[in-house]
């Protein structure tokens, strides 16, 4: 096993779904010891092991019930001696269980509080519920997304979710630590899955304000409307992506698919952008998406296939990289550091409250404390 960055650092996260369980995988792939607190109705009767989620690596489950008072003293006792605590309830959630951040802060003024929602702490919106597609409709980046013609496109939860959600929290909860470090001072980390999707959008947000890119979608030059940054399909009912935005990586392609003593419109002539575009897609058609491999990976042509989930697992470039750990469906660590590379094969809880034991005893509780918590119904 490889110590991560965050090795020693110990973090409290109140289970959640989606976008909180991905940014504490960021914690934990780093090194960060996660203790996940589950419900105790979640905890299976036959404790039997479940199977578990690519979020669920490099942390330990512990399982209680805030809505017992004993419960809620438990997990104030163990953010004492933490360094960070994930929650993602609605705004007032924790306040009402008596886990907010003044609880926590009273307890522990160094401990950094990181809250995770959808449309933030306050704000019209703060109060109701929401998903990834809300947050990237309101923002925008859905309305610039889809074919001319046709209507916006969803994006998977990838912008709202996981990298303007999880992923942002994440980023604050560090950058909080290292202040903490040099204030002995904790503080609220307002993560807002809506906040953050503007944050990815904004060199968008300056090229709409400066007519670069326009609110008509698939007429732009990232949207599918430049023929040389677009996806075609191939002889076999596949598909190919090409992305030569330079004019020398142009010209190369164009050689590999056999046009360039061809009269063609200009590169940047975005009133022919169609007559290219329908050219490119009949030469794509040609050949099957391997044979279009053949000829242009490897070269400047900025080329790559496109591929379904299951064909990434097999992908030379991604077996090369080690890019996914071993012959689970998980993602290895990411970005990849040189001396502490933290640890891609962290086990998983069993199942929901595996852990509850073990961990309150690395936190300092007696057996007979633990013993008296189940006996009490606290903690299961």
């Amino acid at each position: 096993m490889t110590a991560g960055p965050l090795d020693g650092i110990r973090v409290i996260e109140l289970a959640g779904l989606g976008a909180l369980p991905f940014g504490s995988l960021k914690l934990a792939d780093m090194g960060a010891n996660v203790v996940r607190v589950e419900r105790t109705a979640d905890v299976p009767a036959d404790r039997a092991p479940r199977r578990h989620s690519s979020w669920d690596r490099g942390r330990r489950s512990i399982a209680v019930d805030l809505k017992h008072p004993d419960g809620v003293a438990t997990v104030l006792r163990l953010a004492s001696t933490a360094d960070v605590f994930l929650e993602s309830f609605r705004p007032g959630v924790t306040e009402r269980l008596g886990l907010g951040p003044d609880d926590v802060m009273a307890r522990n003024p160094r401990i950094v509080y990181g809250r995770l929602t959808g449309w933030g702490q306050k704000g019209t919106l703060a109060p109701t519920a929401g998903h990834s597609l809300n947050y990237e409709a309101i923002t925008g980046v859905i309305r610039a997304i889809g074919p001319a013609g046709g209507p916006p496109v969803p994006l998977l939860q990838i912008i709202g979710d996981f990298a303007g959600g999880g992923l942002l929290m994440a980023y604050g909860v560090v950058c909080a630590l290292l202040e903490a470090q040099r204030s002995g001072k904790g503080q609220v980390v307002d993560a807002a899955m809506v906040d953050g999707t503007m944050s990815l959008l904004a060199p968008y947000y300056g090229m709409a304000q400066s007519n670069f890119h326009t609110e008509e979608m698939g007429a732009n030059l990232f949207d599918g409307g430049a023929p040389f940054y677009n996806v075609y399909e191939t002889a076999d009912g596949k598909y190919v992506s090409v992305a030569p935005i330079e004019p020398h990586f142009y010209a190369l392609l164009l050689d590999k698919m056999g046009l360039s003593g061809e009269d063609l419109p200009g590169q940047n002539d975005r009133a022919q952008w169609p007559v290219l575009r329908a050219r490119f897609a009949e030469v794509f058609l040609t050949k099957t998406r391997d044979e279009w491999c053949t000829l242009l990976e490897g070269t400047d042509a900025c080329f790559a296939p496109v591929l379904t989930f299951n064909e990434a697992r097999t992908y030379p470039h991604h077996v090369e990289r080690n890019s996914f750990v071993d012959d689970r469906p998980e993602v290895a660590i990411s970005p990849r550091l040189s001396r502490t590379t933290g640890d891609p094969h962290a086990p998983s809880p069993a199942f929901p409250g595996a852990d509850t034991d073990t961990v309150l005893s690395d936190y300092g509780f007696s057996v007979s404390e633990i013993a008296e918590l189940h006996e009490r119904g606290a903690i299961r």
